[in-house]
């Protein structure tokens, strides 16, 4: 099972997204107050691609259930003991999936919806599973998806290998891009290990119509490089050299980077300089590091403006996170924090923006599909829904604001602060 991303960052940052601001020494500001607009954009290092120019939402597909088929044969990051149904004691998620548009749901232990019927959930091994999402991505304006592919050698590695060609079924079948995106943390022989994947089982997929590429290149994308903890320990000549083996394959290389990626400090090893720059496009990680419109002020101040003159200055394309917020930690806003960070990025004249995450359940930060209200929740289970700070929101509302960002990305409505999407339709 992967480490938590939020878990490490959390930690790093103090235990809270305003320690982590905090620490680069800004004193809180509101969401309405004046921020300094960057210098006049520079020229893309890159023109409009599979990722430049467009919106890449992170895709977990990760959860099983028992009876499913799948290798792993167990709950899958549906519950901390998989070998037993999720219930309120054994539960590994902040949110509920709106189950209405899956052909099939597996019964688990949790109470019946408060609304009435059995509380099942969804298996990412069945395709059904995996076209719903992938149609849901087209439909509201996701271009690409970057599959999260873990150490592929650990038990979680057969199903992890199935589920690369479940996705690549339903990128051709819908319309939608995807690419490999490997998570290094935890892994112990990475440097090795993930050239003999890729060479051995994921370049097979740059061959699909529905692969991502940019600047003619097929795109692979490596998060967890530079990362300041013992998760992620591996050293910037080793990072180098996969960063250039992968580009000496042919590859776009993203790294999925610390947000203090430019400075060295915090969450980031000092002396990676070297590693960043040989990227090609650089996405700096969020989630743990804001939670509410303000936080993202004090970020396009601190990180974004300056990590995009830098990019710019490095001819390295830059691709910032924006996140919907945690639900169990009610960051949402009814839409206004997600939107905040469209604005702010897009002011800012980014390369492309990474939504975090298309379907992270554990993490609450889905904009996948979610229970709208209470009804749609198990009965005790103490899971919030979409309307949790009292304003009504359709379980697509994320997916729409979403699209809206997409559009305001690339030019198709202004940047504007003002929110466009409502959150019942």
């Amino acid at each position: 099972m992967g480490v938590s991303r939020r878990t490490f960052l959390t930690t790093v940052a103090g235990g809270s997204a305003a320690a982590g601001i905090a620490a680069v020494g800004l004193g809180a500001r509101t969401a309405g107050a004046a921020t300094p607009e960057p210098a006049a954009a520079q020229p893309a290092a890159s023109g409009a691609g599979d990722v430049v120019g467009k919106i890449t939402v992170g895709y977990q597909g990760w959860f099983a259930c028992a009876g499913d088929g799948a290798p792993i044969n167990g709950w899958w990051h549906w519950s901390q003991n998989w070998g037993q149904a999720p219930s309120t004691s054994n539960n590994a998620i902040k949110a509920w999936p709106d189950m209405r548009e899956y052909a099939k749901g597996y019964p688990t232990a949790y109470a019946n919806l408060n609304g009435g019927g059995a509380a099942t959930l969804f298996s990412s091994y069945d395709q059904q599973t995996v076209d719903t999402h992938f149609a849901w991505m087209k439909t509201y304006g996701c271009d690409t998806a970057a599959l999260q592919r873990f150490n592929p050698n650990s038990s979680e590695g057969p199903t992890r290998d199935a589920m690369a060609q479940k996705v690549r079924n339903s990128a051709e079948s819908k319309g939608v891009k995807f690419y490999v995106m490997y998570d290094v943390s935890g892994w112990t022989n990475m440097q090795s290990e993930i050239k003999t994947d890729w060479t051995n089982k994921m370049k097979t997929h740059t061959g699909s119509s529905a692969y991502a590429r940019q600047n003619g290149k097929p795109v692979v994308c490596i998060w967890g490089f530079g990362f300041n903890d013992d998760n992620h320990p591996f050293s910037a000549d080793a990072c180098l050299d996969v960063i250039n083996w992968f580009k000496g394959q042919g590859c776009y290389v993203i790294g999925g980077v610390p947000r203090e990626w430019r400075t060295g400090t915090g969450g980031s090893r000092a002396g990676y300089a070297d590693v960043y720059h040989a990227l090609n496009m650089i996405s700096p990680w969020m989630v743990g590091a804001i939670g509410n419109a303000g936080d993202s002020d004090n970020a396009y101040t601190t990180y974004t403006v300056p990590d995009q003159a830098d990019c710019n200055a490095h001819g390295v394309d830059y691709q910032p996170c924006v996140l919907p917020g945690d639900v169990s930690a009610r960051q949402r806003a009814h839409g206004d924090f997600m939107w905040r960070q469209f604005y702010n990025v897009c002011r800012a004249g980014v390369q492309g923006v990474y939504i975090s995450m298309f379907d992270e359940y554990g993490e609450g930060n889905q904009i996948a599909k979610t229970a709208e209200n209470a009804s749609m929740v198990p009965s005790g289970s103490g899971l919030w829904a979409l309307d949790e700070d009292g304003t009504p929101c359709s379980s697509d509302y994320y997916l729409r604001l979403t699209g809206d960002g997409g559009r305001m990305l690339k030019g198709q409505i202004g940047v504007t602060a003002t929110r466009p999407t409502q959150p019942v339709a």
